[in-house]
């Protein structure tokens, strides 16, 4: 019996030190805890929120009156397909990437803050009234950061940004 016990005892120790050093393992693997993606653009690191379901990506930078200098959002899509976006409810000017499946650059944008929708105008009416940017091509990627970024990173199409592709792809819905 007590054989059996230290036994027991040790197949414990061993699972609960496995999970210990396994949970270690993973987190050395994943995103930030924060949620934010280091990704390196033109010298410079930026921390983007991940916008990687629909809620997130439909809300993007939407209410947003300022952004850091460093900071940004990069949106995922579960694949590449054309793709726009337009600056409803956006307080601020804002920068566009927009990126391939294999994270070449396929357009880029100067997107500006427009005037806030109308108490008179309808919500057709708004959206019709705003520009849409286009991604020139299938994009699986965007990348939003601060209005001047894109001048001073120096970075435009057919550039190749680094993303760790298949780990982002996993995680959109």
């Amino acid at each position: 019996m007590e054989a059996a016990g230290a036994a027991r005892a040790l197949g414990v120790r061993a699972v609960v030190a496995a999970a210990f050093w396994g949970g270690l393992a993973a987190a050395a693997c994943s995103a930030p805890a924060d949620g934010r993606e280091a990704v390196r653009l033109g010298g410079e690191t930026f921390r983007l929120e991940l916008a990687a379901d629909p809620e997130t990506r439909r809300i993007g930078l939407m209410h947003r009156t300022e952004l850091a200098r460093d900071g940004g959002m990069l949106f995922v899509f579960p694949r590449a397909r054309e793709r726009s976006f337009w600056m409803g409810h956006c307080h601020i000017d804002i920068d566009i990437l927009f990126l391939d499946s294999r994270g070449r650059v396929t357009a880029t944008h100067r997107m500006r803050a427009e005037p806030p929708q109308g108490s008179d105008e309808s919500d057709a009416e708004y959206r019709r009234r705003l520009p849409n940017y286009w991604s020139n091509g299938p994009a699986q990627y965007a990348i939003e950061l601060a209005a001047g970024s894109l001048d001073r990173i120096g970075v435009g199409p057919g550039d190749r940004v680094d993303l760790e592709l298949s780990r982002l792809t996993a995680r959109a819905r």
